[in-house]
């Protein structure tokens, strides 16, 4: 069955055909839609919902997306849902991890944790959403040639490392989008699968 992921950042639609194979996953580039949505609200959830909707709006398919980011606890919870654009330019990993470390020199509580708000939305009008969570460490430095976003300066103690230091495997097991996915996972299969849901059988 064909999903379409409302995300351009290709790290994210890896994770997501890794992690939902039994779906045909097709970005916004496959179909050819080229649309920025206003991710104004103020909570992963509400970012999410608003994706999903006004690119299913466009397409007419099933559409999932997601909001995530990272929450510091010793930064009152910042990046949060700015986390992309930290910075103040979107999407610049470098720049974004380089602010949180500045911003946590001299800090002895380190814990911080991914956090991720995935939504669906279908055409019929219906719309789930479902958090995943990701615990660990904001490190001194960055580490590790995997992942995206913060996932160099996110220290994991019980691997001993970062989450741009694991495998993507292991990451697809264990993340926040990880967790979110599977959980809509079942949710989906609940609407598709319900006798008179308009998707049943596709």
């Amino acid at each position: 069955m064909k999903i379409i992921a409302a995300t351009k950042n290709k790290g994210k639609i890896r994770e997501i055909k890794a992690i939902l194979p039994e779906y045909k996953i097709l970005s916004m580039e496959d179909i050819g839609i080229d649309i920025d949505v206003d991710e104004d609200a103020d909570t992963f959830e509400g970012n999410a919902i608003k994706k999903a909707v006004e690119i299913m709006k466009v397409c007419d398919e099933i559409t999932i997306a997601d909001d995530s980011g990272l929450v510091v606890d010793a930064l009152n919870g910042e990046p949060g849902v700015y986390s992309a654009r930290y910075s103040g330019k979107h999407g610049n990993d470098i720049e974004n991890n380089l602010l949180v470390l500045k911003k946590m020199e001299g800090v002895t509580n380190r814990k911080a944790k991914f956090v991720c708000a995935m939504a669906a939305a279908f055409p019929n009008g219906d719309t789930v959403c479902v958090n995943g969570e990701f615990f660990g460490e904001i490190g001194f430095e960055m580490k590790g040639e995997g992942g995206f976003g913060y996932d160099s300066i996110f220290y994991l103690p019980e691997y001993k490392q970062t989450s741009a230091e694991i495998s993507a495997e292991e990451k697809n097991k264990i993340s926040h989008r990880a967790e979110a996915l599977k959980k809509l996972k079942i949710k989906l299969n609940g609407l598709i699968k319900c006798s008179n849901h308009p998707y049943n059988g596709k």
